[in-house]
């Protein structure tokens, strides 16, 4: 088995919901919705005045309850008036994840790494990354290696192309066609790293198909998931980050013809007239393990 894959637990994150700490109402809305993943932002959402106000809602509301999904909190920068406050008020709510903003370096992951072992905190207490700066894109790869680092944390990056536009300059146009070098730098960054890469909000949640053809985009560029800005876009986001079931056969005969006792030991077997390699099996396995998942899912809902 690929270290990458039992260092990485197989997750869903095809729907990433965005959802701000002060807003009350937001907050138990969560657990009647059917993201794969909440982001609880004490960021970018919330105004400097609101943010302790926010951060301590925040714990509250998950102390009381735990909404049926991933549950990440992103903090504001370790080094902000903010950080050091957002990280140990992270750890008490107990979250999945924590997401870091504005990840430029791998000296960023490392402090939060080194605070989190210095505080006790749980192996289980992940660390994701959003990379939205010029300086986050070309450092990629470099941060991404945190992932193959087992005190490292770092699981997942999520791109941030809004704060990427307006430090770049670079417009919103349909189809991103001069953002999609960038996006594809980021995700084999991650890939490089056995992250997971979860792609961009759409900014317009009214624009159904906009949205539609952006997470097709995605999808096929080889993202994870999308984030989002609205409940309206879960549904979408799960269809199109879904798995076909023609793949999911294909992988769980790739898994049988490799558990038969006379493939024991081989690095490459026939199945059907076709060579399949051991790396396959790491694939198939990790689809076989998604399809299981959105099978419960759908169980629970």
């Amino acid at each position: 088995m690929n270290k990458s894959i039992e260092h990485h637990p197989v997750r869903l994150r095809r729907s990433v919901l965005s959802v701000p700490a002060d807003n009350a109402r937001a907050l138990a809305k969560v657990a009647e919705l059917a993201a794969d993943a909440a982001i609880f932002d004490l960021e970018d959402a919330v105004a400097p005045e609101r943010k302790v106000e926010a951060r301590e809602a925040l714990v509250q509301f998950l102390t009381a309850s735990r909404p049926d999904c991933e549950i990440i909190i992103r903090i504001n920068a370790i080094g902000s008036d903010f950080g050091q406050g957002d990280l140990a008020a992270a750890l008490s709510a107990n979250p999945d994840a924590i997401l870091l903003p504005k990840v430029e370096s791998p000296a960023d992951i490392q402090a939060a790494a080194d605070w989190l072992a210095e505080n006790d905190a749980p192996e289980t207490l992940r660390l994701w990354a959003m990379i939205e700066t010029p300086r986050g894109v070309i450092n990629a790869p470099l941060i991404a290696e945190a992932g193959r680092t087992f005190g490292g944390r770092l699981d997942c990056f999520v791109v941030g192309l809004n704060d990427l536009r307006k430090e770049t300059g670079v417009p919103d146009r349909p189809g991103r066609p001069h953002l999609v070098p960038w996006l594809m730098q980021i995700l084999l960054a991650a890939r490089g790293g056995g992250l997971d890469v979860i792609d961009a909000v759409f900014n317009d949640f009214r624009d159904a198909a906009g949205f539609d053809e952006e997470c097709r985009q995605g999808r096929d560029m080889g993202y994870d998931g999308k984030m989002l800005i609205h409940p309206v876009q879960i549904g979408p986001a799960n269809e199109r980050f879904g798995v076909e079931q023609v793949a999911v056969d294909e992988a769980r005969a790739i898994i049988a013809a490799f558990a038969a006792p006379e493939n024991t030991g081989k690095g490459v077997i026939n199945l059907n007239g076709r060579m399949v390699e051991r790396l396959h099996l790491d694939q198939a396995v990790t689809l076989a393990a998604k399809a299981d998942l959105i099978e419960k899912r759908k169980a629970r809902s």
